[in-house]
């Protein structure tokens, strides 16, 4: 026992040095390597495109693999259905599928009021789409079918093509009722071409587009119209339909006048009516009427995909599986598709729904498929016992399923404290949706979601990075207050690509950041060039006058001393400079100063007296570019051409291998812009430019200015 007492505090002692010594070993660690320009990284890591496979000739392969693979690829039920884990999962989702049909039941019947159409078709609604759900889609939680969104967006076109009256005069009921069963089936079966077609030519990412602000902020505007639209049968009221724009302000403004003149009448209670037994027989859709419901039916088929999804993707991260968005395309089209032969009217997935069904224990679709066979109960042999229900229980019905997409109400709080962006987006999606129609608000906000990103895209965030000290690592000085730029070297970088829309703002705002106006030390430099040529001229023009006069005077034999009137015309010279430039203090200066006048090169900022900038080095750092336009190729050689002409050397940093890629199929790369203007890194950029502070020896002074 002393024996392990003893040993412990030297164990103890022992770990505590390999410790130390881990720790110091972490502490001396470091690396070296050689600096990096593209031209040397290219060699180091052998790069170089990829071959290009035709892709087009795996597409025609013919084999059984390939046949089985599309098959199983298409008809996901064969793949999950023969391993389904009947002890496992069966009673749970025997349990979830009669849950969701005694909600699918007065849902059905209530939304099919949404839709302007007898109840029973909201019956049919819920079964034959469910069912073909079953066998095609890819998530095994959401409850497809009628959905409160959908229903009512179908009722502003069935509404708008089928009115309840037509030149002052009320339609017959039963006739009206054909004609809008006729366009919303229509309706179902151009929705699912829409999507099917979509699905095929694998246009999934097209929901992309549709934010989560946009969808939700689409939604709760549209839970506003369906709650307003059901105070009617909430309170037994006849009131004249209204579709377009601002059709849910005249709602509102007939209500507050009826109630505000007290015009009270004593109203019969609205009951759902006659509920046929049996399935209707499949009907051809009305394509005379595609013409005019192709803008609907697009909008439609978006929406109801995009809801879908999204319901999807959350339940298949929570539990762990995929969710194919093609295939969830070409599910849903062949519901609505299949559903709209069989006069139902287009359908998605219920929030609602969808969360008792996988609250309840739902593993599967088996869910889906026994909440279907349900409802097919009910409409072969039970329909008539709900003849009698009131509408204004359905209008209840409705209101209460609202409950959570009127909780969305919250989401500007919290957008308010998370990024304003996207607040604006929510609160242009509502307030469209609200004033305009369904269809034209969804427009508004799609229209207006995309330019609000090209303007953030326009006004980026630009900084002046900095070296964080003993480190290779470069920050925003305005942020990192220890960051500190390198002497004689900036460096610029841009949070966003840059393109066509902002490559104006990249320009400017780089001159402005390098605190130098180069624009007008370009121009001044030009216009003391052009002067100095125009002196050259008139020194030749001299030259040219005293050699006739002298030959003029003397006779063909006379001999001029060259060297002679060469110093008389470099006197003159100055002389003539002197009074050319009395009024301008640049050209004083360039005059004035003998020193700078025996430079090598006149040209140079220091002899002609113009103001040098502090840095001989400007590096971009363009880890931000994701691709490179025609103008951003344009703006990129402006920038070594400006910098060039003030005698600061430019040099690009941190391109990914496609911008790489494609700034040489715009020819960016030439004589006087190579790739060892390029490096792996803005550190290897920076150390380049340290040891190299003029302009790289094999490249000229400038470079022609596209």
């Amino acid at each position: 026992m002393g024996l392990a007492d003893a040993s412990g505090p030297r164990d103890t002692q022992a770990l505590l040095s390999a410790t130390q010594a881990v720790e110091l070993r972490r502490r001396d660690y470091h690396m070296e390597r050689p600096l990096l320009n593209q031209e040397h990284l290219e060699e180091l890591g052998r790069w170089g495109s990829a071959p290009r496979t035709r892709q087009w000739r795996t597409w025609l392969q013919c084999s059984h693999a390939r046949a089985r693979a599309l098959l199983l690829q298409h008809l996901p039920v064969l793949v999950w259905l023969p391993r389904y884990p009947v002890r496992d999962w069966l009673l749970g989702d025997l349990l979830s599928g009669m849950s969701v049909a005694i909600m699918q039941l007065p849902q059905g019947l209530a939304y099919a009021l949404l839709a302007g159409l007898p109840p029973v078709f909201g019956l049919y609604s819920s079964f034959y789409p469910v069912f073909i759900y079953f066998l095609f889609g890819t998530s095994r939680h959401i409850s497809v079918g009628t959905f409160a969104v959908m229903s009512v967006m179908v009722g502003s076109v069935t509404e708008s093509l089928a009115p309840q009256t037509l030149n002052d005069s009320t339609i017959n009921e039963t006739t009206r009722d054909a004609e809008r069963v006729r366009v919303a089936s229509t309706l179902s079966v151009l929705v699912g071409l829409f999507q099917v077609g979509l699905g095929l030519i694998h246009f999934g990412f097209l929901v992309t587009y549709l934010s989560e602000p946009l969808v939700r902020g689409y939604t709760t505007a549209a839970a506003v119209q369906v709650f307003v639209s059901q105070l009617k049968y909430v309170f037994g009221l006849h009131l004249s339909s209204h579709s377009g724009p601002l059709s849910l302000i005249y709602l509102i403004g007939a209500t507050g006048i009826s109630y505000g003149m007290g015009l009270k009448h004593i109203f019969g209670v609205d009951v759902v009516g006659n509920i046929s037994a049996g399935l209707v027989p499949p009907v051809a859709p009305n394509t005379q009427l595609f013409s005019k419901l192709v803008g609907s039916a697009f909008t439609i088929a978006v929406v109801g995909f995009a809801i879908a999804i999204s319901l999807g993707k959350i339940f298949a991260l929570r539990h762990g599986y995929r969710v194919d968005s093609n295939q969830e395309l070409v599910a849903l089209g062949l519901s609505n598709l299949i559903g709209g032969i069989f006069q139902c009217f287009p359908v998605s997935c219920s929030m609602s729904r969808s969360l008792v069904q996988e609250s309840t224990g739902g593993n599967s679709q088996v869910a889906g498929a026994i909440s279907s066979l349900f409802i097919l109960l009910i409409i072969v042999k039970l329909g008539e016992l709900f003849r009698d229900l009131p509408k204004a229980v359905l209008a209840a019905i409705i209101i209460v399923n609202l409950k959570g997409m009127l909780r969305q109400l919250s989401d500007v709080c919290s957008f308010w404290k998370a990024n304003r962006a996207d607040l604006l987006i929510w609160l242009v999606t509502f307030a469209a949706t609200i004033l305009l129609n369904l269809d034209l608000g969804l427009m508004v906000s799609v229209v207006f979601s995309l330019l609000l990103v090209v303007v953030r895209t326009q006004m980026p965030h630009y900084s002046i990075l900095g070296q964080v000290p003993d480190t290779d690592i470069y920050r925003d000085v305005a942020e990192y207050s220890e960051a500190k730029e390198v002497p004689g070297v900036k460096v610029f970088r841009s949070s966003a690509t840059v393109y066509f829309a902002n490559a104006d703002f990249y320009s400017d705002a780089l001159k402005q950041r390098c605190g130098v106006d180069v624009d007008f030390l370009i121009s001044q430099k030009k216009k003391l060039l052009k002067k100095r040529e125009q002196l050259k001229l008139k020194q030749l023009q001299k030259e040219k006058k005293l050699q006739k006069q002298a030959a003029s005077s003397k006779g063909a034999s006379v001999s001029i001393n060259v060297n002679t009137s060469l110093e008389d015309m470099r006197s003159n010279n100055v002389e003539d400079c002197k009074q050319v430039s009395s009024g301008d203090k640049m050209e004083d200066a360039t005059a004035n100063g003998q020193e700078d006048s025996k430079a090598p090169d006149g040209s140079t900022l220091k002899a002609l007296g113009l103001p040098q900038p502090d840095f001989h080095s400007l590096i971009l750092d363009l880890g931000a570019l994701s691709f490179v336009d025609t103008v951003c190729l344009k703006s990129l050689k402006n920038i070594f051409h400006d910098f060039r002409d003030i005698e600061v050397e430019v040099y690009m940093a941190a391109c990914h291998s496609p911008v790489v890629s494609q700034l040489e199929a715009g020819h960016f790369f030439d004589a006087s812009i190579t790739k060892k203007h390029l490096f792996a890194s803005v550190h290897d950029a920076v150390t380049f430019a340290l040891q190299h502070p003029r302009p790289v020896p094999d490249s000229p002074v400038s470079v022609t200015r596209l």
